[in-house]
């Protein structure tokens, strides 16, 4: 099955949503090459970035489980295919 890289951004400005956030990065956690978290307490929020190689059926799943959960904000960055080809035939 053919997978892309990607990194998902997440804004977390509700903290009751942050135990089923990490409920489902766990259950993605196969496809999970990374996350950071950094809280940025001055406005209230925390920012995490979870780095990614999955199908894109996959990506997209946890995408929008995730800005489903109250007070939470994704986005979604593909790297590109033909750079991510050239680089793993070196």
């Amino acid at each position: 099955m053919e997978t892309r890289v990607a990194v998902l951004a997440v804004i977390v400005q509700e903290g009751s949503s942050v135990q089923a956030l990490n409920e489902l990065l766990h259950q993605y956690r196969p496809y999970i090459i990374g996350r950071m978290g950094v809280p940025y307490r001055e406005r209230g929020v925390n920012i995490i970035s979870v780095a990614l190689d999955a199908p894109n059926d996959v990506i997209s799943a946890l995408s929008g489980k995730l800005g489903r959960l109250d007070g939470i904000t994704t986005k979604t960055v593909y790297a590109p295919d033909a750079a991510i080809r050239k680089e793993a035939a070196k």
